[in-house]
């Protein structure tokens, strides 16, 4: 009897130690959590009876060089729903669906959703949400909102770019510079109480947003006005598929304008032509034509540039020390290399003539026989001098690179073609790049677009910096080049690209489309001003004209017409004596 009760009272000494200790534990538990935790479990408490909204930060605005807006933003509205905060849940579908111009099934799905928030729509005008608003609908949410707007609509389009529906860049500068101009979105939290209704009488916090900055761009609203009309009346003119014009400053790299029409509207962007019919066309060929639409080709492509290459090919040799200006050649209208037989653009030929008389003429025999002297190696020497096997850094997403033959495969006659510039692809910015070198004394600068971040509360700018090369070229060859190149302009193949009273330099360009043989060309001029310090310059594709399609012809007085306009606009004075302006194209078989 006696062990029995020795045993049950060690049981129930047991049980006693066991509890005291959980609750010791529960204790030391809740005392951690009550002091410890406090702030966590506070912050959930409140999650939970809280309901966030996010509020959009205003994007940053673009401007142009001059402080014109390229692109801004208007206030606009977001209509949501919040499912356990609705009270007549048919009315709300009904007037949604009457003023948002949505199906009431579509709104439905969304009002009967069980979920934190829905979102309805966004970019509503706030006209249309302050009328919404006055119905004072329970479980409806009413926010502002911004909408990018660019004022000049499809102005530049191609390389401001443009954003979604939810704010954040697409294409060109605007995703470029997303961390610039994005902002810091605020929001807005709701007490509600444990079914998610709003608790009445309630008082709302708010952290508001911080707006993004602002990007000051080297783009002149001006220059790509001139720049465009110019575009679009060649390719009007000439039925050509399409043209581009890029005007720079060769010194520091600043683009003034980048034009590639057609353009497309920014605040519409995603509208083809009234020339497309889309009737019958899948989504997916649709969205194609889209993407080829917003496509800048000076960036995103690569072309055979023809005869303005021959810059190059100069250059190299007058650096090599293989050929003076006063040099004699002869072209009998074509040159035999290896089992090739490759022809002058003037089958007669042009008989005897210097090197500065074949810079005038763009004669390929003379570029030939300049290109071999020189050799494979030392040419590829100076691409790379030039940056022509690398990307040129500009500050626009997408840029494509050089297609170049590998140099163990560069034979005479590849050799040949190059000199002249074919057989080989770079970007219209590779050439700008490269000859911006040659005739700025050397500097090997970086195109760009964007020029400084400006704080969108202070006001207080930062410039943005970009790498540049020296040594590219000699300060000699660099001077020799100008003379050589305004020759060309004033007595040779470009005088249509002549301004009285302006010293000009340029080179004309006729390049074939591959494939060889089918009828389809590219006319471009490269024009610089003025050629003993330069500081703009302009280069201009026509892409496939109709009818005459010679460089020197169509595409030489374009450029010509751009530079009257531009210079005086920069303040670049004449230092040549006037001439009559007898506005008379002349006639040019060049290639």
């Amino acid at each position: 009897m006696n062990g029995y009760y020795l045993h049950h009272r060690k049981k129930v000494t047991i049980c006693i130690f066991v509890v005291a200790l959980v609750a010791f534990l529960l204790i030391v538990r809740l005392f951690y959590i009550m002091v410890f935790q406090s702030l966590e479990y506070e912050q959930k408490a409140a999650d939970l009876h809280e309901r966030q909204r996010e509020i959009k930060a205003p994007r940053g605005k673009i401007y142009d060089r001059n402080g014109v807006e390229l692109a801004s933003n208007r206030s606009v509205c977001t209509i949501s729903v919040i499912h356990n905060q609705i009270t007549d849940s048919q009315k709300v579908i009904s007037v949604l669906s009457e003023y948002l111009d949505i199906s009431e099934e579509e709104i439905r799905k969304k009002v009967e959703k069980v979920s934190v928030r829905e979102k309805i729509k966004s970019n509503v005008d706030k006209e249309v949400a302050e009328k919404i608003r006055a119905y004072k609908l329970d479980g409806v949410m009413i926010d502002e909102d911004y909408k990018r707007y660019y004022p000049y609509d499809s102005l530049a389009s191609k390389v401001l770019g443009f954003t979604g529906a939810d704010n954040q860049g697409i294409v060109g500068l605007e995703v470029q510079y997303e961390s610039v101009l994005a902002g810091e979105p605020g929001y807005i939290l709701t007490l509600t109480d444990a079914y998610g209704h709003r608790v009445k009488n309630s008082a709302e916090s708010r952290q508001e947003a911080v707006a993004g900055d602002n990007l000051i761009t080297s783009l002149d609203l001006n220059i790509q006005k001139y720049a465009e009309q110019a575009a679009e009346k060649v390719c009007k003119e000439k039925n050509a598929k399409s043209a581009s014009v890029i005007v720079c400053n060769p010194q520091n790299g600043e683009i003034y304008a980048c034009v590639n029409v057609p353009e497309y509207h920014l605040n519409d962007p995603y509208q083809l032509g009234e020339d497309v019919d889309t009737t019958g066309m899948s989504a997916e060929k649709k969205q194609e034509l889209v993407n080829q639409m917003w496509r800048n080709t000076t960036v995103n492509d690569t072309y055979e540039p023809g005869s303005t290459f021959k810059i190059v090919t100069a250059t190299a040799a007058l650096e090599e020390g293989v050929v003076k200006v006063d040099d004699t050649f002869q072209c009998p209208g074509y040159k035999v290399v290896e089992d090739r037989r490759i022809r002058c653009h003037k089958r007669g030929g042009h008989g005897t003539e210097t090197f500065r008389e074949g810079v005038m003429n763009s004669c390929n025999p003379v570029f030939m026989e300049v290109g071999a002297r020189v050799g494979a190696s030392n040419m590829y020497k100076y691409y790379k001098r030039l940056g022509l096997f690398e990307k040129t850094g500009i500050d626009l997403p997408g840029e494509a690179n050089s297609i170049m033959h590998n140099l163990k495969d560069v034979g005479a006659v590849e050799l040949a073609t190059m000199s002249f510039g074919q057989s080989f692809q770079i970007t219209p910015f590779q050439l700008i790049r490269a000859v911006s070198a040659v005739v700025n004394g050397g500097t090997l600068v970086t195109p760009h677009f964007g020029v400084a971040v400006e704080d969108s509360e202070t006001g207080e700018q930062k410039r943005i910096s970009y790498n540049t090369k020296t040594g590219a070229v000699s300060q000699q060859t660099s001077q020799t080049m100008r003379e050589l190149l305004e020759a060309v302009v004033s007595e040779g193949s470009g005088r249509n690209a002549k301004v009285s009273g302006y010293a000009i330099g340029g080179k004309t360009a006729t390049s074939e489309k591959l494939p060889r043989g089918n009828g389809k060309y590219i006319s471009s001029f490269l024009g610089f001003a003025p050629t003993d310090n330069p500081t703009v310059m302009v280069l201009l594709l026509i892409n496939e004209p109709e009818g005459i399609y010679y460089g020197g012809t169509i595409a030489a007085p374009v450029v010509g017409d751009l530079l009257k306009n531009i210079m005086p606009y920069l303040g670049i004075e004449k230092t040549r004596p006037e001439e009559e302006d007898t506005k008379e194209t002349i006639y040019y078989i060049t290639d």
